[in-house]
Order: structure tokens, then sequence, then C-alpha cells
């Protein structure tokens, strides 16, 4: 038998259904990550209506759209315990831009007192917060899940995540809404030629397990 596939038979319990072939953590943390998706969706709806920029409506709405069939098929697995019906996908950025270094002067920034107050540098500053929270959930969630498909298709979720945050980010590096401070040169060659690669071959101890010889 493949390694990849599993046996529906192997398990301690007589009384196991193999399609309730999941693991009883493993269902709170998958509802966690379904109900976060979620939020993350409904709150991206509420965003659009107070964006003002084509270039951040544009990453909205692509970034909704991958979300939303993530999340589809993130359900249907998870319910089945099976494949899903579609492939996981790739997130891709259409455009990208280098980032922009240093710090240029800018106003304060305070908490909204209205609604009038809402600008297309909060709402992009929302997005990015949601979504690598929820990056940061999917990559915790996927190494306490025991189905073997179910973990790879939120594993698969993860690099996806980051990709739209880095999408974001740049937008908002971009317009100076998230600025990138350096430290000057000779303390970042210092940080740089901090480590070096290991070499030569270890010589790693030998396991108590191992026979004398």
């Amino acid at each position: 038998m493949n390694q990849n596939q599993i046996n529906p038979t192997n398990h301690a319990n007589p009384g196991f259904i193999p399609a309730l072939n999941h693991g009883g953590h493993e269902l709170f943390d998958v509802h966690e990550v379904l109900t976060c998706a979620i939020n993350v969706l409904d709150q991206y709806m509420i965003f659009r209506t107070f964006v003002l920029d084509t270039e951040l409506l544009d990453i909205l709405d692509r970034q909704y759209n991958f979300m939303l069939s993530q999340y589809n098929l993130t359900a249907e697995c998870f319910a089945t315990g099976q494949k899903p019906s579609q492939e996981t996908a790739t997130y891709m950025i259409p455009n990208m831009t280098p980032p922009v270094y240093g710090l240029k002067p800018s106003a304060p920034k305070k908490p909204n007192q209205s609604l009038a107050d809402v600008k297309d540098a909060g709402i992009s500053s929302h997005m990015l917060g949601l979504i690598k929270s929820h990056a940061s959930l999917l990559a915790m969630s996927s190494s306490e899940i025991t189905n073997p498909t179910v973990r790879r298709v939120v594993a698969s979720q993860v690099q996806q995540f980051v990709e739209m945050a880095y999408e974001i980010f740049m937008y908002q590096n971009q317009r100076g809404y998230y600025q990138v401070p350096q430290l000057n040169a000779n303390d970042t060659q210092q940080m740089l030629q901090a480590y070096v690669p290991a070499t030569g071959a270890p010589q790693m101890p030998r396991s108590n397990n191992a026979p004398l010889q």
C-alpha cells in the first residue's frame, strides 16, 4: 500500500466509523479555522463599501474571491474527510514592486472620530492585520490536524495568505502608509554577517540504542 494512503480500518476503537476520520482536537481547530475564514470574508465585504482607491478595490476583490474558493475547499474536505473536488490554488500577485525603504515625515495616527474618517490607509491596514492573523492560525492549526487530506489543504493555504499579506504591504508601502526603517550600513552588515553556513560533516553522538562496536 502506498504510504500516502490511509487504511480506514487502522483504529483501536471497534465502533469507529470510517466516514468520521477526524480526531477530536482537530474538529475544534478546523471549526476555528472555518469560523475565522468566514469572519475575514465578511469583513472584506464590509470594507468594500468604504474603499475609494480602485487599486485597493482590485486587491480586495481578488483576495476575497481567492479566500472564498479556499474556504469552500476546506469546508468540503473537512465534511467528507476526502480529497476535495478541486485542487488547492496558488495566489499570484499581478505586479511585484520593490519595497521603498526609509522614513518620511507623516501625520501622527489616532483613532477615527466618525465614519467620515475611514480612509483607504486604515482599510488596507485592517486587511493586512486580518490576513496576517489568519496565516498564523492556518500554520498553527495545520500541525494539529490528524486527517492527512484536511491537513494538506489547510497547510497549503499558509503560503497563499503570506502572499496576500505581502500584496497589501506593497500597496501600503508605495503610498507611504507602511514605511520601512533601516539600520545604518555598518549595523546592517554586522547583522547580515552574524551567521555562516556549517561546514564539514557533523560528528553526531552515538544513539543509546546503537549496538556496541
